[in-house]
């Protein structure tokens, strides 16, 4: 099962973020589903929590967000995206899922029928953001600040 591997990834990509930091409390991690990949989110989170188990945060901190795939045709110029095709079965989608470079062997251009054409977004999984609650102490006590990076780790 690919999400098993994919939260493993997911989850020693924040643990790296953490690493050196004084007493972090991870607030939120924001993650980028590609509609390519096409995820069995209860099966990854399902991952997330296995993965988690005796940790300081759990796989409530999560939160998934789906990029829709979008295409350019090389030869035309025109942009469609996969609710356009369709043409694809669920096989065809299932090739797709495992090798989005499939995609050129089951999708024509809808403009000029090339099948010449790029994957502009709905590929891999990214950590999107990660935020963080530190404890900042000055003369007034104790405050909380949020801070949010941006991880550019992308699995695939």
């Amino acid at each position: 099962m690919h999400e098993w591997a994919l939260a493993e990834s997911v989850v020693e990509t924040v643990k790296r973020h953490l690493e050196g930091r004084q007493s972090p409390k991870l607030k939120s991690v924001t993650l980028l589903f590609g509609e390519l990949q096409n995820i069995d989110q209860a099966i990854f989170e399902q991952g997330l929590d296995s993965l988690l188990m005796g940790d300081d945060f759990g796989s409530e901190v999560f939160h998934v967000e789906e990029e829709k795939a979008a295409f350019r045709c090389n030869r035309c110029g025109t942009q469609w995206d996969l609710r356009e095709q369709r043409d694809l079965g669920e096989n065809e989608l299932e090739a797709i899922h495992f090798m989005p470079e499939a995609a050129h062997v089951y999708m024509r251009c809808p403009g000029c029928s090339s099948p010449d054409f790029r994957v502009e977004r709905g590929r891999g999984v990214l950590v999107k953001s990660i935020v963080l609650e530190e404890d900042v102490i000055g003369e007034e006590g104790t405050k909380s600040c949020a801070e949010e990076a941006s991880a550019e780790d992308e699995s695939s």
